[in-house]
């Protein structure tokens, strides 16, 4: 039996559920041995589509084989954040698979994986109403000011927040305060293209009521949209919005 080496990466997970703007997000250092080889070891065939995943629970999810195998670093991941999977966390393994919503890239606790194709199988939130095929869309997040904090003082006030394109990256994210120009924000360094990027902005407020919105672009060009659209079925779009009163 071949042993396969053990690849670490930083990789942020989303929900499907995460509002925009929302707190449905995280990064971490997944520990693990990347799917592709695995599956090519283990003789996956032509016509093959999916991967279900079982949990202890009875758990499935459905993860696209074209996207695992797309030289990613699609894990079945052992640890985190130089620790052992915390049980809360997926113990003693997990799927983390950076650039699709969790509920098709990261099922816990897995005590099975099918090779086989959309057709043949439905996993818990496709039968659901849920998109089989769930790729994370390129969003950012304002948490500086933060909602629990929109009382502001006049003057040199910091915007920031982080935002996400998992295994595309993030080349920009542009603030405005009351629909008025764009204005570039600083990015911070990140290990990689599947990690989210923290971003600030200067701004000088002044006093009144002020909407500030975000929005990110990714490496592909692509813009994050305006259009508004709930989670269900295939994730949450529009820009992140914060009102702050300022005296």
């Amino acid at each position: 039996m071949a042993v396969l080496p053990l690849v670490e990466d930083w990789i942020t997970l989303c929900c499907v559920s995460n509002p925009v703007g929302g707190p449905y997000i995280g990064n971490a250092k997944w520990l693990g041995t990347k799917l592709a080889p695995l599956l090519r070891a283990a003789g996956i065939r032509a016509g093959a589509e999916q991967l279900l995943c079982t949990s202890v629970d009875g758990f499935t999810s459905g993860t696209p084989i074209q996207t695992v195998m797309d030289g990613r670093d699609a894990l079945l991941a052992v640890a985190m954040n130089g620790s052992p999977l915390p049980v809360a966390h997926g113990f003693p393994a997990r799927l983390v698979v950076p650039g699709l919503y969790g509920y098709v890239s990261a099922c816990k606790w897995i005590t099975d994986i099918k090779v086989t194709t959309w057709a043949g199988e439905y996993a818990y939130w496709a039968t659901r109403g849920w998109s089989q095929q769930a790729p994370i869309k390129t969003e950012c997040r304002i948490d500086v000011p933060s909602l629990s904090n929109t009382n502001l003082r006049a003057g040199p006030t910091r915007i920031a927040g982080v935002a996400w394109a998992q295994h595309k990256g993030i080349d920009a994210v542009h603030v405005r305060v009351d629909k008025g120009p764009w204005r570039e924000a600083t990015l911070a360094s990140v290990p990689g293209i599947d990690c989210w990027r923290q971003w600030a902005v200067d701004w000088e407020a002044a006093k009144g009521n002020h909407v500030i919105e975000a929005r990110a672009t990714d490496a592909t060009g692509y813009t994050q949209t305006a259009v508004q659209a709930p989670p269900e079925p295939n994730g949450a779009s529009g820009y992140p919005t914060i009102t702050v009163s300022v005296v």
